[in-house]
């Protein structure tokens, strides 16, 4: 078998982490900035809820959303962007 390397974490996920870090004034643990899939598994233990319970849109959603939002020139409603579930079927809806 071939023998990886873990791979680093992205900009993108660091700065993310940083602003996580932030708003909950706490440190990222070295272990967790060591690695992609360590620093995703904390910024998935520690990304902020939406106020419904379910998980934030997101980045990917968000980016797909204003895509198909400018390609049919429809606004996309301000409560997909705090809820994953509604972005997804606002997403599906408009295909």
């Amino acid at each position: 078998m071939y023998e990886t390397n873990p791979l680093p974490p992205t900009d993108k996920q660091l700065n993310y982490a940083r602003v996580i870090a932030r708003r909950l004034d706490t440190a990222i643990p070295k272990g967790s900035l060591e690695t992609r899939q360590a620093l995703s598994s904390w910024i998935d233990r520690h990304k902020p809820q939406s106020s419904t319970g379910g998980q934030v849109a997101t980045s990917r959603q968000v980016a797909f959303a204003e895509k198909i939002s400018r390609i049919k020139r429809r606004a996309i409603p301000d409560e997909c962007f705090r809820d994953a579930a509604l972005m997804s079927r606002w997403i599906d809806s408009n295909k």
